[in-house]
């Protein structure tokens, strides 16, 4: 698979990902179990996205190993236009990971409400755009 195929592809599984974000995100009450999905949906998401970019960034030859490394190049470049929010995303990535109790879960739902979606939609439009070229 070249390396142009394989961002195509990766942008297709990040799509569905994202889908599957806004449905969650579109909800305006939540259940302990529903937030979860929404917290699990959008770390998935996120993996994807950042992986996306990555792919995007080697087939255009850049070199990027990490996904702090693949964040910056990807806001130099001007796929995303908050390379902060997208650093705190991944600096909170562990918040997330360990969402056990009600106060955390519920902080980092209001993350992905108020800052994290917007982000993730900012980019799911970029890509989008960059395949139809």
């Amino acid at each position: 698979m070249s390396i142009e195929d394989r961002w195509r592809q990766r942008f297709q599984n990040f799509e569905k990902a994202y889908t599957n974000l806004e449905d969650a995100y579109n909800l305006t009450e939540y259940s302990e179990l529903e937030k979860t999905g929404l917290i699990k949906t959008f770390e998935f998401t996120f993996e994807l996205a950042w992986k996306t970019l990555k792919d995007l960034l080697e087939f255009e030859g850049f070199e990027v190993k990490s996904p702090r490394a693949t964040i910056k190049q990807a806001f130099q470049t001007g796929y995303i236009s908050d390379g902060t929010g997208w650093l705190d995303i991944l600096d909170k990535r562990n918040l997330m990971t360990h969402t056990y109790d009600e106060e955390t879960s519920q902080e980092v739902v209001e993350l992905i409400k108020d800052k994290y979606f917007a982000l993730i939609h900012e980019l799911h439009k970029t890509l989008k755009d960059k395949i139809a070229e």
